[in-house]
């Protein structure tokens, strides 16, 4: 196995090499291996020898926030301007005035975009970040947005490139309206129907159709031409976990609240000598915070009152929606810290459940009945197994203790994998405010070193900076 970062170098190399060499193509590549900027890469070759205008297409967190950091965090690519197309109405329209290389923008207001320019499109290369967002295309009903960018997709666009790290969670039908929109149906079929047809079969209920033993290899076969599939386990060694880390920035109100909450914990250790426990225990309300949601004091005079709450900021929700979306019907494993964050996670996901005591809740993850499981690491500790229900796991909140997090990992980890008999990677997300104590908690984890050491440098550094 080639030493990790070669591998995953030569991993990116290979889709910028594919990206430039067909005009449309499909990238199926591992989650969290860096398709974003491998395909800006390869966009800034484009634009320099085409010329034109980009669109990417992407969940609304995505297209605020991925894009453009990813652009401003590699220098070879850190001239393109690159341009969200977000907001109201008023507000897309004053984006796409802009001068910019590419222009970001969230697949609810695709239809709009296409009315907006008419016969007027002037995106020559269009990138469709989580492809399977258009997998409801018909030629005949479907879905709205796909239908849309159909329109436009073989009459106004030059170059149009899929990326998606799960191209079929859900079955090979997932496959063809995506395809659609590189070659009209040439390799899978004109309609869905032919589509369907030709390789499937109608369930015996008259509902459904499952794929007849030859269709995999058949359909594979035929996009063969126009698809790079890149899979982990050929680069990677499995035993190692991959590891993304998720920023999202505070919106201005709640960074205002979080750097006023900040200076006070820092008055607060200035010249005190302080143990790990009460350092940690300093930052809960800024992790709090930085996770979405505020604690209220108590009420005068009854100090046992239940916690109150409030709601802040939704970033960290937006992120973990575009994993979700990313892992397309993969079950997602969600680390939470505080009551309140798991009380906003059912509520933004109605669909998960949370880890109880309760054994017939392991069994239906286990068995894929859960798409989402909530679980606080420290409930899910040493003999649990949950390696069967899925390989994602996402930390929405986190806190200093390492042992709490090691321990939910490993519920899931690349030992009890390949000892269950999965060879497939384990994907972990570390979804991180930016320019918060999440990053000073990060740093604990990645190098193991006492709290109180990472609050004090971090101390330091705030009082140069003032």
């Amino acid at each position: 196995m080639t030493e990790p970062k070669l591998a995953l170098r030569r991993y990116q190399e290979l889709m910028v090499e594919y990206a430039l060499g067909h005009k449309r193509c499909a990238l199926f590549a591992g989650m969290g291996l860096g398709k974003t900027v491998s395909t800006l890469t390869a966009l800034s070759t484009i634009l320099t020898l085409e010329g034109g205008k980009v669109l990417v297409l992407a969940p609304k967190r995505v297209a605020q926030s991925t894009w453009p950091f990813e652009a401003k965090k590699w220098e070879h690519i850190r001239h393109l301007r690159v341009m969200p197309v977000l907001g109201s109405a008023t507000e897309r329209r004053d984006a796409l005035r802009q001068d910019a290389d590419i222009y970001t923008m969230n697949y609810d207001n695709l239809v709009w975009l296409v009315e907006h320019y008419g016969d007027a499109w002037p995106f020559t290369v269009v990138v469709a970040d989580e492809s399977t967002r258009l997998k409801s295309f018909r030629l005949r009903q479907g879905g709205k947005r796909a239908q849309a960018l159909a329109k436009v997709a073989h009459t106004k666009i030059e170059r149009f490139i899929l990326l998606t790290g799960t191209p079929a969670p859900n079955g090979l039908l997932d496959l063809w309206g995506q395809t659609w929109m590189l070659d009209a149906g040439q390799r899978l079929g004109r309609s869905f129907t032919a589509f369907k047809d030709r390789w499937f079969v109608t369930s015996y209920d008259g509902f459904g159709s499952s794929p007849q033993a030859h269709a995999q290899a058949e359909i594979q076969a035929a996009l063969g031409d126009i698809c790079l599939t890149l899979d982990p386990k050929d680069w990677f060694d499995l035993n190692d976990p991959i590891v993304t880390n998720l920023y999202v920035d505070l919106p201005r109100e709640a960074r205002k609240l979080y750097k006023d909450m900040e200076k006070q914990m820092f008055l607060e250790l200035d010249g005190h000598e302080v143990e790990a426990f009460s350092a940690a225990a300093k930052t809960q309300k800024l992790l709090q915070l930085a996770n979405g949601s505020l604690y209220l004091p108590p009420p005068d005079g009854i100090p046992k009152a239940v916690k109150e709450w409030r709601p802040v900021h939704e970033a960290k929700l937006d992120a973990l929606d575009s994993i979700i979306a990313e892992a397309n019907g993969m079950p997602v494993l969600v680390a939470y810290h505080f009551v309140s964050d798991l009380a906003r996670l059912k509520a933004a996901f109605p669909q998960g459940r949370q880890l109880d005591a309760n054994s017939k809740t392991i069994a239906d993850w286990n068995a894929g009945k859960i798409p989402i499981l909530f679980a606080h690491p420290q409930s899910a500790g040493h003999g649990l197994n949950l390696q069967d229900g899925g390989n994602i796991l996402v930390f929405f909140g986190h806190n200093w203790n390492l042992e709490d997090r090691l321990q939910i990992i490993e519920r899931i980890g690349p030992v009890r994998q390949l000892q269950a008999g999965y060879n497939r990677p384990v994907y972990i997300y570390n979804i991180l405010a930016r320019d918060t104590v999440d990053e000073l908690v990060l740093e604990r984890v990645q190098t193991k070193r006492e709290v109180q050491d990472i609050l004090l440098d971090a101390l330091n550094r705030h009082k140069r900076n003032r």
